[in-house]
């Protein structure tokens, strides 16, 4: 069984430039440090001080089989980059879009998930957003949470509605299922999850969604060993079956 080590406040570092730790030196440690956000199911979830979702279990499987500790750094989606090239946490998890942006300034893992933009609305409202135009309209009210993609894809494409910024990304599924934001635009399994766990949510246009993207693990620009690690891990498991048998018990896969 691992011991997980949950860290409540992010490290205390004296540069935003560190260096990464080594892959020599990340076995010599007897632990593997990952940063999740603990606010997007149904990926990463932090509940009562337990982290739980689909790339929780997968942190718990690489470090498993890298005979390592797992210690969970907590970050947030503004400062998602700055962390880990401040040296806070080796790998990132937990529903990490694929990005130009991110790859420039970092490096990823293999992706493991091909999803897209789409949006989650209540099951009242599931017949009225038939398209993005349905949703750009000043009646409309669109829940946003800062610093991710789906913040990006707002700004980018919505120009009529009226965006309503909410800071914690769990906060807003509920915000639409009580009605007081009319949409959440956000990745294909988040909206699949919810419309699946509550009757008053729905995802009316995941047969075709807005945009298509991938996630993948976040890795610092100088830890190549590590990505080759990490890697390696992922092959073995979509090999044996492992990952897929995980993607199904997560409902990201039938």
């Amino acid at each position: 069984m691992l011991k997980h080590i949950i860290v409540a406040g992010l490290l205390v570092m004296t540069s935003l430039g560190a260096s990464a730790r080594d892959l020599d030196a990340i076995l010599d440690s007897g632990s593997l440090r990952v940063g999740t956000t603990g606010d997007y199911k149904p990926f990463t979830f932090l509940d009562d001080g337990t982290y739980e979702g689909f790339d929780i279990e997968m942190a718990e499987r690489i470090a498993e089989k890298m005979e390592l500790e797992l210690e969970f750094v907590k970050t947030s989606w503004p400062t998602l980059m700055e962390d880990l090239k401040a040296d806070k946490y080796d790998i990132g998890m937990g529903g990490i879009s694929r990005t130009l942006s991110r790859q420039l300034e970092a490096r990823y893992s293999h992706p493991y998930l091909t999803y897209g933009k789409t949006p989650l609305v209540h099951a009242d409202n599931a017949g009225r957003f038939a398209s993005l135009e349905d949703i750009d309209q000043p009646e409309v009210r669109i829940g946003v949470n800062p610093g991710g993609t789906n913040e990006a894809f707002v700004k980018e494409n919505i120009e009529q509605a009226e965006v309503v910024v909410i800071e914690s990304n769990l906060d807003i599924p509920p915000a639409v299922a009580a009605k007081d934001v009319d949409v959440m635009i956000t990745d294909s399994p988040e909206a699949l999850f919810y419309a699946h766990n509550d009757d008053d949510l729905a995802a009316p246009l995941v047969d075709s969604l807005f945009t298509k993207s991938q996630l993948a693990y976040l890795i610092q620009a100088d830890a190549e060993r590590l990505q080759g690690t990490v890697n390696f891990i992922l092959e073995s498991m979509q090999l044996t079956g492992e990952l897929d048998e995980l993607r199904i018990d997560h409902m990201l896969a039938k």
